[in-house]
């Protein structure tokens, strides 16, 4: 299986890539339009700022690409916000793969800490990337926006708000949470991916 991890100005890649070795998986990192079209799986990880990377993708026409990949494709943290309509977090326009907007936390109470940093639990679980066995496991989160609960959520986490952990739409499927940081559960998580 030739999985395909996209190359682009966002942190994070590497932990993808050592957590698919861990797996069995030699996944290949680029930026190449036609690896990535090949490829049976595609991963689209990040950590970073929505405005400049947008911009960055637009430059080199990875937006219309990533848009138009046929095989299963996982966004991760930055990557599922990126596959949205639009981002708060410098009034940035996405991909629009989710037509739905990501949104900044907006503390209520002092102990509301932004960024949201830390394990909290997946509920409403859907098939797909999630077992039911994945109700009520701890993952892990960094992120200072969220997308809200929508027609797409796969999952559900709570924190100042209900929110969605995870998304869902044809072949494309995202998580807010880093499933390579989120120890076994996570493994099992990007294994089920690997499956799809």
């Amino acid at each position: 299986m030739q999985v395909a991890i996209i190359k682009y100005n966002a942190g994070n890649i590497y932990s993808v890539n050592y957590a698919l070795k861990r797996l069995g998986i030699d996944p290949v990192i680029t930026a190449d339009p036609e690896l990535l079209c090949k490829a049976d799986k595609v991963i689209f990880p990040g950590v970073g700022e929505a405005g400049t990377t947008m911009e960055y993708l637009r430059h080199h026409n990875m937006d219309r690409l990533i848009k138009e990949l046929k095989q299963p494709v996982l966004g991760i943290c930055l990557g599922m916000q990126l596959m949205c309509k639009t981002s708060e977090e410098g009034n940035t326009d996405c991909l629009n793969i989710f037509d739905v907007p990501v949104k900044r936390f907006i503390p209520r109470m002092h102990t509301d800490k932004i960024p949201h940093m830390g394990w909290n639990t997946l509920q409403q679980v859907k098939p797909g990337l999630f077992d039911a066995a994945h109700e009520n496991q701890f993952v892990y989160f960094v992120h200072s926006y969220y997308v809200p609960l929508n027609n797409y959520t796969a999952a559900t986490t709570d924190y100042i708000e209900p929110f969605s952990a995870s998304l869902h739409k044809d072949n494309f499927y995202a998580t807010q949470f880093h499933p390579e940081k989120s120890g076994s559960i996570g493994e099992q998580i990007l294994t089920n991916f690997l499956k799809l």
